[in-house]
């Protein structure tokens, strides 16, 4: 017997009865969540724009701290000590 793409494929049954092992305050719960969901539309977008304004911040804080005079110079003398090794 060989399997096909209809054998596969079974209409969405809709409207369903629950078995015999679903309780109706599960459905009621799972109904409930999927609503939720459902209701967040544009979330996405706000988190995006937060997320690129942490990351912004976060990058202004750091060229702060890496242009800084201490940190400049002490990366200058780490170059410096590389540049000077004899071989």
């Amino acid at each position: 017997m060989f399997c096909t793409l209809r054998t596969f494929r079974r209409p969405l049954r809709r409207n369903r009865r629950p078995s015999a092992g679903t309780s109706a305050a599960l459905l009621v719960r799972v109904r409930g969540r999927v609503a939720a969901l459902r209701g967040d539309r544009g979330m996405t977008t706000s988190e995006y724009a937060m997320g690129t304004i942490a990351a912004c911040a976060f990058a202004a804080v750091l060229y702060k701290v890496v242009t800084s005079g201490a940190v400049t110079q002490a990366l200058e003398a780490v170059i410096g000590r590389a540049l000077d090794v004899q071989f």
